[in-house]
């Protein structure tokens, strides 16, 4: 939501339609702790930033860094967040923006400033550089791992994460490491026993791993496994585990076969 810009607000040049960024903090933008996350108010100024960079170069900007980061104080759901700033510094091709998000109390009008940064955004050339290829990853680095935190909007009533929260992380864990083993296009044919075992609960740290451990003419299974810590107690439990089987195809959907080597043995559980 855009509104009106601040008074008395200037920036170090000229720049036209200058604005604030405004929105109102929902539940499912929060952390466990009732307030707004972090991850998203960061994204909120980079909007800012992205709009206001791209109204004064009049070109694709990217973001290339963000500096000076300062969280003072969160703003809690049913708040206002807003977020105001300036341009302090132009170049030819990039300018540097100050930026602030307060929130507000919508009922008593109280305002605070939460969080500052300054966002370097650069223009792009018509013809961008090529990107620096990194080598591909070692064997030793199959085993992949996501990391999740579960939030109030996951859980059921008790407090739990949802069961379909967690097969769907399960199932992601699980296809990254069929298409990296791969290296061509999988789909999910089929999933073995799932049992759960231990709840994770809101706040908790959720990680699940996954790693190939059989490949056949056109198939690979991968062994994934989920556990959840509390980030205070940092006791990791297991919650579940499961086999996923996918199964290479062609533009059309059709099983293919593997291009990769298969395994020549199954790899250690989890």
């Amino acid at each position: 939501m855009l509104a009106a810009p601040s008074p008395g607000l200037r920036a170090s040049a000229p720049t036209p339609g200058l604005f604030r960024l405004v929105d109102v903090v929902f539940p499912g933008q929060a952390n466990h702790h009732g307030s707004l996350f972090g991850g998203a108010a960061l994204a909120m100024m980079d909007k800012f930033a992205f709009v206001l960079a791209s109204r004064h170069l009049r070109r694709t900007v990217v973001t290339a860094a963000l500096t000076d980061t300062d969280f003072r104080a969160p703003v809690p759901v049913g708040h206002l967040a807003e977020v105001d700033g300036r341009i302090v510094h132009c170049g030819r091709r990039s300018v540097v923006i100050e930026a602030e998000l307060v929130a507000e109390n919508m009922l008593s009008g109280q305002r605070q400033s939460c969080l500052s940064g300054r966002f370097v955004m650069v223009g792009q050339e018509h013809e961008a550089a090529a990107p620096t290829l990194l080598p591909s990853l070692a064997d030793e680095d199959e085993l992949v791992r996501v990391v999740e935190i579960v939030f109030p909007g996951q859980t059921s009533h008790h407090g739990f994460l949802h069961g379909g929260f967690a097969l769907d992380w399960l199932a992601k864990a699980a296809l990254v490491a069929a298409s990296r083993r791969a290296r061509q296009s999988v789909l999910m044919v089929s999933s073995k026993t799932l049992d759960f075992v231990a709840p994770a609960r809101v706040g908790d740290i959720v990680e699940t791993t996954a790693r190939v451990v059989a490949v056949g003419r056109s198939s690979l299974t991968v062994a994934t496994e989920m556990t959840a810590e509390c980030p205070l107690a940092g006791e990791p439990r297991r919650c579940t585990q499961a086999d996923f089987v996918f199964v290479a195809v062609d533009g059309d959907g059709r099983p293919v076969p593997l291009a990769s080597t298969p395994l020549s043995s199954v790899t250690p559980s989890l």
